[in-house]
């Protein structure tokens, strides 16, 4: 790509900034800048006799332009004393390069690396139940029948509620849009699942399920969505609609129901995920949710259970070995199970109805379990593990999943759930209404 090494003049609220053609092209063709370009990458010259004079002019302000104007020059970020964090957020936003902010204050995600950036008080009563990150690096969390929302300089936007019922999930379709399942109220409709506009709270659609061509009332529960535009949700009704729903993000119909056969346990699902390779979704149904723990694969190609893995019929005495939490893990064809001693077990995706291979080298804790313990939580992030014990998350890694590091952040207490996205990881704590925000530095300067 080549590009011309002309000099550009602005007047930036009276100031005057010059730079070259060269420099404005790293902020991309989607930015405020890129528009001064032609489809080759030339500057738009005006209609000028003398190009060299011209100028220009930007009524924003300046010394916030000066900050970015050095973030594109450099690819470092230097906020000078005399501005504050917000406004260059601000004029980011209207440069569009909050993209290239992002990157200078933190670095690609690795857990190895994560350094406990902030840690940030709820003013909701009680405890926190659930936290999600959002693909922008900011979050929402779950707080009973509220769930509040934070952006990725972590300022709350307005709170979300579905008719005030218990949430029971919460997911992003994307940047903008945030989905909260919620309990059914008995008589009222109220409750199901709903699709919320993150800046304004606007509920913009509820959900629904059909059955047997009639519209009901639902308790949604576990969510996910995947790449091709669609949202899953675990449900229960009280004409025995249990089971996994689908439903078009874009229109909000429901497009497929699968629901659990006599024996196993669909609806009341803990955790759902779905898997892009296989075309597939995991169905966790955990311990103490039921007696017994239920993890099934389901294809909605063929509506079938591909497939599953239960620990009924086991014997008591592997009660200290319950499934707390499973993830599967599409790369090694196996499924990753934790217990409350934070042991790993896995499970050979080529085998149906395999046993689980425990592995006592990953345990974190010995002794007695707390007085109000939270049970481990697992997620997966580029190649890498995760597991939340107590007040710590652990990180695993190679191919026989060795511990490399753990995360710890003295306040809060013990950790009852965690997210990873937006190249942040964040630990909702269970003792105070508090979660921290964990960053990867940028890498140093060269």
């Amino acid at each position: 790509m080549k590009i011309p090494k002309d000099r550009v003049r602005f007047n930036v609220g009276g100031r005057i900034f010059e730079t070259t053609s060269t420099t404005l092209a790293n902020a991309g063709r989607n930015s405020f800048f890129g528009a001064l370009f032609s489809e080759n990458w030339t500057l738009n010259q005006p209609n000028t006799d003398s190009f060299s004079n011209c100028e220009f002019f930007i009524d924003r302000n300046p010394d916030c332009f000066s900050v970015l104007l050095d973030l594109l020059r450099t690819g470092d970020l230097n906020i000078p004393p005399n501005v504050s964090e917000r406004h260059i957020y601000r004029e980011a936003s209207f440069y569009g390069l909050l993209d290239h902010v992002r990157s200078a204050k933190w670095g690609q995600f690795d857990g190895n690396r994560l350094r406990h950036s902030s840690s940030v008080t709820g003013r909701a009563p009680g405890d926190g139940t659930a936290i999600r990150a959002g693909p922008d690096g900011g979050c929402c969390v779950a707080h009973g029948s509220v769930v509040h929302v934070y952006d990725w300089i972590m300022e709350e936007h307005p709170p979300l509620n579905l008719d005030y019922q218990r949430v029971n999930d919460v997911a992003w379709v994307d940047s903008e849009n945030i989905i909260i399942s919620a309990c059914e109220r008995l008589g009222r409709g109220d409750g199901g699942m709903g699709l919320f506009s993150k800046s304004t709270g606007e509920l913009r659609y509820k959900f629904q399920v059909c059955h047997e061509n009639q519209v009901k009332s639902f308790t949604a529960g576990a969510l996910s969505t995947s790449s091709d535009y669609k949202i899953f949700s675990s449900c229960k009704g009280r004409s025995n609609e249990y089971g996994v729903g689908v439903w078009d993000q874009v229109t909000g119909k429901q497009i497929d129901f699968l629901y659990e056969s006599p024996g196993w346990s669909l609806g009341d699902a803990d955790k759902l995920q779905w898997l892009n390779g296989s075309n597939c979704l995991l169905v966790a149904t955990l311990f103490p949710r039921k007696d017994n723990c239920y993890i099934s694969m389901l294809d909605f190609r063929d509506k079938r259970m591909v497939w599953s893995w239960s620990d009924f019929g086991a014997p008591i005495t592997v009660d200290e070995k319950r499934v707390r939490d499973a993830i599967a893990m599409e790369d090694s064809n196996a499924i990753c199970v934790v217990n409350e001693y934070e042991d790993l077990g896995f499970m050979d995706l080529r085998m149906n109805g395999g046993s689980v291979r425990w592995s006592s080298r990953s345990r974190m804790m010995k002794g007695k379990l707390s007085d109000e313990p939270c049970y481990p939580k697992l997620a997966l992030h580029g190649g890498q593990l995760f597991s939340s014990m107590d007040d710590c998350i652990s990180v695993f890694c190679g191919p026989d999943w060795v511990l490399t590091s753990r995360l710890r952040q003295g306040y809060g207490g013990s950790i009852c759930d965690f997210s990873i996205g937006g190249d942040r990881l964040f630990a909702l704590h269970s003792e105070e209404n508090v979660f921290d925000v964990w960053e990867t530095p940028p890498p140093p300067i060269s």
